[in-house]
């Protein structure tokens, strides 16, 4: 569905009439649909790591302590999925992020540890110790995009009524429903019920999450030996 349909099919719900536009409309209810839809897109993001939200990258280490702008290596950045930084060319993990005192902690140490550890501080990505460059470091994010154009572009904002969901659409329309008539002092309980039943699923269907194991088999402390075939 697009931006036009989901909203389309709220008003049914609502009792509203269907626009035949949603960007640009001048009617009070459709501006209220479009940032109750922008409201629940970013909502459903703060809500649950979603793995449709979720980007990978790869960026070549430099020998430095900063390694770049979040905004630049990740663009839509939120925050990174737990566990995902790894340095490919040494097969360790990257450990992180650092909470500030464990950053100062480790500036005011001689001893640098046995691989590097990252922390984002004023929107830009340290590393300590730095690392050799060229390595390849690789980790996923979870983003702001929740919709995307026409044309596959991904966004964190609807603009235009031929944008599509990244999310399930059905749940975002549900949240778009049940947020508009609590603003306007209608029932919204059963809505808001039949909501928060469907998001349960949806969560539930995502994955995501693993499974629990008393073998901790990806290490994130102490001494790491790489796998492979060693004389």
């Amino acid at each position: 569905m697009t931006l036009l349909t989901i909203v389309q099919n709220a008003c049914d719900s609502i009792g509203l009439s269907q626009p035949s536009a949603v960007i640009g409309s001048t009617d009070q209810n459709v501006i209220t649909l479009q940032a109750m839809a922008n409201t629940e897109g970013r909502e459903l993001l703060d809500r649950f790591s979603w793995p449709a939200t979720q980007i990978e990258v790869t960026h070549t280490s430099l020998a430095a302590e900063l390694q770049g702008v979040m905004t630049t290596l990740a663009p839509g950045f939120s925050y990174i999925t737990s566990s995902t930084f790894w340095d490919r060319t040494l097969t360790q993990p990257v450990r992180g992020p650092l909470s500030p005192i464990e950053w100062q902690a480790l500036k005011a140490r001689t001893a640098t540890g046995p691989y590097a550890s990252y922390r984002i501080f004023g929107g830009k990505l340290y590393a300590y110790p730095a690392p050799s460059a060229g390595n390849t470091w690789v980790f996923e994010y979870q983003s702001t995009y929740f919709c995307q154009s026409a044309a596959g572009a991904n966004q964190s904002k609807w603009t235009a009524d031929t944008d599509t969901g990244v999310l399930d659409e059905h749940l975002m329309e549900m949240g778009i429903i049940w947020r508009f008539k609590k603003k306007n002092g209608l029932d919204y309980s059963e809505d808001f019920r039949s909501y928060e039943q469907k998001l349960a699923m949806e969560m539930s269907r995502a994955g995501g999450r693993p499974i629990l194991d008393m073998i901790e088999e990806i290490p994130t402390r102490g001494v790491y030996i790489p796998e492979g075939s060693w004389a």
